[in-house]
């Protein structure tokens, strides 16, 4: 806020001064205005940058179909196969702090051409892994590269968007982000089971080669080199949060396959959690007592949308992750689908998701953030609480298609509207490290909620089924109505009690976006 001087009130009429003969008002700061000399219409930019997103996006779940295929071409168990998902997302999940800053240092778009060119070359060399005869490890080295291209990019989509789009305009742009978001979801899987089904599992890889050159050639044509700022880079900053957040997602993204117990010698899952957790806090320690430009400034924070904002998306992650694997087993064991009939039944949420969007975009710089992204959550627990009261191995189907079709009504009110939210009032060479942070938290919502539902799913099996349990577990392998009666029975009922974690979880959304501040473009008007 300014204080500026006045002398007539609003209807031209001498203002009475003050004790001390000064007349005073109160005057909102504009928002950040976008960088200077810019292309008047940055939606081409944006279009460029979506098709990397997305193909990052897709290649998330475009593998958990291949497991089958992958474990007979290469000989190797389910737990070695996991590792090929597993190291993507962790390479993707741990860098992204300092590949968003490294956007503000050196320019978004040549970080995000440069990660894409590495992704580009990791699809070729996931692809060719068994030509090569480099076995699982190789692949499982492969997919990391693909990981760590996939984290220099993502933070620059958010960014071109906050640089180039006014803030009264931005809520339409980063609609189309968050509707890229759903739809990936469902053409992953369903991409993945039709290229296994008939070229083979290679081809989930190679699908990316021509998708990334025409992705490089329309960056490099249409996405402005905007300004950079010369920041100073913080080694120890980077060492810090690189190296907590390798062990806090390593030990909750893997403590499952360890049994929660010891990994290698005397290093064990509670132990890197541990550690993971002390670096981090060692991290913001330093953040908030560095001497020169930290990492992370702290003073994002200030923003109380932004903070509230990072709190919401978080929960986001955690129930999109954590709702899709019980409902998928649901589907396929006990349902007898098969996965891309499954990743069908989820269809109308990825239909209005994107055919909401523009709307919603619209609403986004109109509307205050708590009632969108308020409604949007509190209808996403409801469609998540529908799906779990019929999740029985005789419900109709189409229930669990309204209650997709309630999901697409709701996400298009939440990924935009709170990605807008949180990079509204950032400044533009703040850009970068908010982006960063904002990816960053919304990845670690995902490792907790992919963590906590594998865990809560076990436990619900093992309540329900006791002896069964074993039964069911082999059930789930597969697809196809094999189970006994008993066992679908106790599988189902334990489904459907691992979904409301996710409801729940989401609430927690609700509530924090009920402490929005209305943005101030609106509070200009």
């Amino acid at each position: 806020m300014s204080w500026r001087h006045r002398s007539r009130d609003g209807h031209g009429r001498p203002r009475p001064p003050d004790r001390r003969g000064i007349q005073w008002r109160v005057v909102a700061e504009p928002a950040p205005a976008p960088d200077r000399a810019l292309p008047e219409n940055p939606w081409p930019a944006l279009w460029a940058l979506v098709i990397g997103f997305f193909m990052i996006l897709v290649d998330s779940t475009i593998v958990s179909v291949a497991t089958p295929a992958l474990m007979s071409a290469f000989g190797a168990g389910v737990d070695e196969v996991l590792w090929v998902t597993s190291s993507y997302l962790l390479a993707y999940a741990v860098p992204l702090l300092v590949t968003g800053r490294l956007g503000d240092r050196i320019g978004p778009k040549r970080v995000y051409m440069v990660g894409l060119t590495v992704f580009t070359l990791a699809s070729l060399w996931c692809g060719l892994s068994g030509e090569l005869d480099l076995g699982i490890a190789g692949l499982v080295a492969a997919r990391a590269a693909q990981g760590l291209g996939a984290s220099m990019m993502t933070p620059q989509t958010m960014t071109v968007i906050t640089r180039t789009f006014p803030a009264e305009r931005r809520g339409q742009a980063m609609a189309l982000w968050g509707a890229t978001a759903g739809v990936a979801t469902l053409v992953g899987p369903l991409v993945g089971g039709l290229l296994v089904d008939t070229l083979g599992w290679e081809w989930i890889f190679f699908v990316n080669i021509p998708v990334g050159v025409v992705g490089l050639v329309l960056a490099a044509r249409l996405v402005p080199r905007l300004p950079t700022s010369p920041h100073r880079f913080d080694l120890f900053g980077v060492a810090l949060s690189a190296l907590g957040l390798f062990c806090a997602v390593f030990a909750l993204q893997e403590g499952q396959a360890f049994g929660w117990g010891r990994i290698w010698g005397p290093v064990s899952v509670p132990g890197l959690l541990v550690a993971g957790i002390g670096l981090l806090v060692g991290f913001v320690w330093w953040q908030a007592r560095n001497p020169g430009e930290p990492l992370v400034p702290l003073d994002l924070f200030r923003d109380r949308n932004f903070s509230l904002a990072n709190g919401a998306i978080m929960a986001m992650g955690f129930t999109v992750t954590a709702m899709v694997f019980p409902f998928y087993i649901w589907a396929q064991s006990v349902r007898g689908l098969s996965p891309t009939m499954a990743a069908l039944l989820m269809a109308p949420s990825s239909v209005m998701s994107f055919v909401l969007a523009p709307l919603a975009g619209r609403l986004t710089d109109r509307v205050h953030p708590r009632l969108l992204v308020g409604s949007g959550t509190t209808l996403l627990a409801f469609s998540i609480w529908l799906l779990s009261r019929n999740a029985t191995p005789d419900s109709p189907l189409w229930i669990a298609l309204v209650a997709a079709f309630l999901m697409g009504i709701s996400n298009p009110l939440v990924w935009g509207p709170l990605s807008t939210t949180a990079t509204r009032n950032l400044a533009m060479d703040r850009a970068g490290a908010g982006s960063g942070v904002y990816n960053t938290t919304r990845q670690m919502g995902a490792v907790l909620g992919s963590a906590a539902i594998a865990m809560l799913m076990q436990s619900r099996i093992t309540a329900r089924l006791g002896e069964g349990a074993a039964a069911a577990q082999d059930g789930m392998d597969t697809s196809g109505a094999s189970l006994p009666p008993g066992v679908a029975e106790g599988l189902s009922r334990a489904m459907a009690e691992a979904l409301l974690l996710p409801a729940a979880v989401i609430l927690v959304g609700a509530v924090l976006a009920m402490f929005f501040e209305r943005p101030r473009h609106l509070v200009r008007r």
